[in-house]
């Protein structure tokens, strides 16, 4: 199977089904003396593992990240790091009576219309449990972001038709509702809504917003690894998300010129803008504001509600999918946007250590004279 690596300079390999014996990734290309423990991993792994809230599975999962290579007393030796999770409570049986149907909004039909063979149990590789490498990847990405003043902040903006308006943003609430909202009364309201929906057999998407903090003006590599198109293709391969946009996204469809360009000033010795429709990049390049990226979670396709479907012999019938699965799953998802953002801005950022003679020059000319 290809297309389970991403990355350039910072790779990262995800492996494992949702009902095999274990799930994990290989993080290739993390340098050497980062100071990094199983611990920093699980507290990424803790925010998206199931049972959570009534709002997640009630499939009971511990989720505990070992490190298997690639540090030594607690510092990172610069080889491949492999990250493991053993899965523990698999109830496979809950698939048997469907293992023969296509269940709609799922991979089920396009994987054995690839493969001509297809793990039913879950999904496998389609199932939301793949994402654990990615939030692995993501864990030792941002200590190295962190070391380097760069910050990435992801919460949930919408949940169904509950948005909360950037005027009425609180960050410092985000972990204290199990939605991961930034405003405890929105967060209230798609409870609400979303218990409703729950009760109708149904369930909800949303929209999860991601921001950058203190990323350098400069960074992505026309044409075709531009900052926002990497971030992008990053979160895009998220299997649940069905829309990314930058900044302004669809809305600069809408504007005009004279509204949507940022102004420049300067201050202090700095470029900057006066306002960011562009969402912190212009031509593929980061130019040193806020990166402000949005995700479209389309709702959770498992939902007890009866629904039209094919089998595998090609004979019309109708599902209805019982086990344990999110209502909504935009909230477990927010780690994960935040993740490969983290993954594709250290990628980007080693990617621009070799773009000036400079820059190899202080690193490797010691006695060089200004």
């Amino acid at each position: 199977m290809a297309g389970s690596t991403y990355g350039n300079s910072f790779t990262f390999t995800t492996w494992g089904e949702s009902h095999g014996p274990a799930i994990g990734a290989v993080i290739d290309g993390c340098p050497a003396g980062l100071p990094l423990t199983a611990e920093d991993i699980q507290q990424f792994l803790d925010r998206r593992k199931p049972g959570q809230s009534k709002f997640t599975t009630a499939r009971s999962e511990a989720d505990r990240a070992e490190l298997l290579s690639g540090v030594f007393d607690g510092k990172t030796t610069g080889t491949p790091i492999s990250v493991i999770v053993h899965n523990q409570d698999q109830r496979s049986r809950d698939y048997g009576k469907i293992k023969d149907c296509y269940r709609p909004g799922h991979a089920d039909y396009t994987f054995d219309a690839k493969y001509g063979i297809r793990d039913y149990r879950g999904g496998g590789r389609t199932s939301g449990r793949e994402t654990i490498g990615r939030v692995a990847a993501g864990a030792i990405a941002s200590k190295i972001l962190q070391r380097l003043g760069i910050r990435i902040t992801a919460y949930t903006k919408a949940i169904g038709p509950i948005t909360v308006p950037e005027s009425e943003y609180d960050y410092g609430c985000i972990n204290d509702n199990p939605l991961y909202m930034p405003n405890l009364g929105y967060a209230l309201e798609a409870a609400a809504h979303l218990e409703k929906c729950v009760k109708d057999q149904d369930s909800l998407g949303g929209i999860i917003e991601c921001v950058i903090d203190g990323m350098p003006a400069g960074i992505g590599e026309p044409v075709f690894d531009k900052l926002d198109a990497n971030l992008a293709k990053a979160v895009m391969s998220i299997g649940a998300v069905k829309g990314v946009e930058i900044g302004d996204g669809f809305r600069a469809a809408c504007a005009t010129g004279s509204d949507n360009n940022d102004a420049f000033y300067s201050e202090n010795g700095g470029v900057h803008k006066r306002t960011n429709h562009s969402g912190g990049t212009l031509g593929g390049l980061s130019d040193g504001s806020r990166i402000v990226l949005r995700a479209a979670i389309k709702p959770t396709p498992s939902i007890s509600r009866e629904q039209e479907t094919v089998d595998i012999h090609g004979e019309n019938t109708r599902i209805a999918i019982t086990g344990r699965h999110d209502p909504v799953i935009v909230p477990r998802a927010v780690v994960v946007v935040e993740s490969m953002a983290a993954v594709t801005a250290v990628d980007l950022l080693m990617a621009n250590m070799s773009v000036r003679m400079e820059f190899l020059e202080k690193i490797y000319c010691k006695n060089i004279i200004p």
